[in-house]
């Protein structure tokens, strides 16, 4: 365990050196949050604004926050991503960590869920924006070939990261994010990036009972897209192969292809939730709300779908009561009674 915990780290690990920044060190028995970023970006582009906004405060003061850079952002090569969350354990044990709440876009979600499917007991929980669960067919595969032979790389990876409405107009996000993958990214080590994750596998998992010795993952799991995002329907059919009765989905309005940096106040309000519904945070500010902070006994926890479809208003159903431990608080985390199915 390294003395200094803030600041950035070389962790080795049986597929190479892994490039992690650390900020905090750990609270108690609760889990370290590890995020992995998305194809074409590193953990600045995709994390920096999200975790450094003032609504997340709530939380990162609560848990140390490791941030994992894909080797194909730094200079060395990028593995398969069995390789990629390979790697992984070597940043848990390295550091110390018992286990972790992952958060992974794009990419990075997709090795986050390979790393909870391989190593289960390592993962709390896990927050997957812009999930895709199934590999490209040929004809993906050959359309990616043909446009990256005649686009650069940074636009060929734009309708990957944003909505065509963004695109179409042309935001200053867009643009922002067309010229800072161009000049901050290695362009060698994001094409290896890009062919590693358009060459990925289907994510074996299916929902129990489904298929004949089924596997899913076996953590509380939330999963996010922006409406309208490339990203929409893969993450719906992601949703139709989890535990429903563990797993939380959650579509955000006007928030593009990366809801993380558009809406920022919705995301960290969710994970709140999200994290509180595990018995980590006993209560949480709901900014919808006059009287300042919720008591967590009168709160009622974000979305658990129960479908594949995407919903368009509230619903409110029973669940099973699920009894909080892990909470520092003296007065401990009060069962949690309902769940509600939200699109906001």
């Amino acid at each position: 365990m390294p003395e200094c915990w803030d600041g950035e780290h070389d962790v080795e690990t049986p597929y190479g050196m892994l490039h992690v920044v650390i900020h905090g060190a750990p609270k108690g028995n609760k889990p370290a949050i590890l995020t992995y970023h998305d194809v074409g970006l590193n953990h600045k582009l995709c994390f920096n604004s999200f975790f450094n906004s003032e609504d997340m405060l709530e939380i990162t003061k609560h848990f140390v926050v490791c941030h994992v850079d894909a080797p194909g952002t730094a200079d060395r090569g990028i593995s398969p991503a069995t390789g990629l969350a390979g790697m992984l354990p070597s940043v848990v044990q390295h550091f110390g960590f018992k286990s972790i709440v992952g958060v992974g876009v794009g990419a990075g979600a997709y090795i986050l869920a390979k790393f909870a499917l391989i190593f289960p007991d390592l993962v709390e929980g896990l927050v997957l924006l812009n999930i895709d669960p199934n590999g490209k067919g040929w004809i993906d595969w050959a359309a990616s070939k043909i446009t990256g032979l005649t686009s650069n790389l940074p636009d060929t990876v734009l309708p990957h990261l944003f909505s065509q409405e963004e695109l179409m107009s042309n935001t200053e996000l867009v643009q922002s994010y067309r010229q800072q993958i161009g000049n901050t990214i290695n362009q060698v080590n994001l094409q290896l990036f890009w062919n590693m994750y358009n060459s990925r596998r289907d994510l074996e998992m299916n929902r129990s009972g489904t298929v004949l010795n089924s596997k899913t993952l076996k953590c509380s799991a939330m999963l996010v897209v922006g409406d309208n995002a490339p990203a929409e329907e893969g993450v719906v059919e992601c949703n139709s192969k989890l535990d429903p009765t563990n797993t939380t989905f959650l579509k955000m309005a006007d928030s593009g292809g990366l809801p993380q940096l558009t809406q920022p106040a919705k995301l960290a309000e969710a994970f709140k939730y999200f994290l509180q519904g595990m018995g980590y945070i006993a209560y949480v500010k709901d900014r919808r709300l006059s009287g300042g902070p919720v008591p967590s006994a009168s709160m009622t926890r974000l979305a658990r779908s129960r479908t594949a479809s995407l919903t368009s208003g509230s619903s409110i159903e029973t669940s099973r009561s699920r009894t909080c431990t892990h909470s520092d608080s003296t007065e401990g985390v009060a069962p949690v009674t309902q769940t509600m199915e939200v699109s906001c």
